[in-house]
């Protein structure tokens, strides 16, 4: 037995090692195994990438791990869409709370204007910035949109 530094790994090992945790987590949780990534993507009509959400479902929570808007693009309520769509699919599938992380010279007052609160703060991460973790509770949102129909 060895450890290997291995810095390029296919997506194969990476796969791999991913799938060990799931597997531990669903063992010792005991929450079903069901894990669905969540890929939202902004083009143009010509196909070209702009901009996209990227995050994944287990445990009734969904994990956002990136968000991007090309930068001639910022400030135009794509972020806030893209968010939102992810929201929306979220709570389709049972989903009833999100997390993030984002550091300080990124989006926290986006997350906060869509109704985000951070939970912690990681300071000096990296050196003079922090790093925000943020939740929200989509299950409120859930019961207000039952009211209105």
């Amino acid at each position: 037995m060895k450890i290997a530094f291995e810095p390029e790994l296919s997506a194969d090992v990476r796969q791999r090692v991913e799938l060990g945790v799931d597997l531990h987590n669903v063992a010792v949780t005991q929450l079903p195994d069901f894990y669905a990534p969540v890929t939202f993507l902004l083009r143009e009509d010509n196909g070209e990438l702009r901009g996209g959400l990227l995050a994944d479902i287990w445990g009734g929570w969904m994990h956002v791990s990136y968000l991007w808007v090309d930068a001639p693009l910022r400030h135009r309520g794509w972020a806030s869409k893209l968010v939102r769509a992810a929201e929306k699919h979220a709570v389709a599938h049972g989903v009833h709370d999100v997390h993030l992380e984002t550091f300080s010279f990124q989006a926290r007052p986006l997350y906060e204007k869509l109704g985000y609160t951070v939970f912690a703060t990681l300071d000096d991460f990296p050196p003079g910035h922090q790093k925000h973790f943020l939740r929200k509770k989509l299950a409120t949102e859930v019961h207000r949109g039952s009211r209105r129909k």
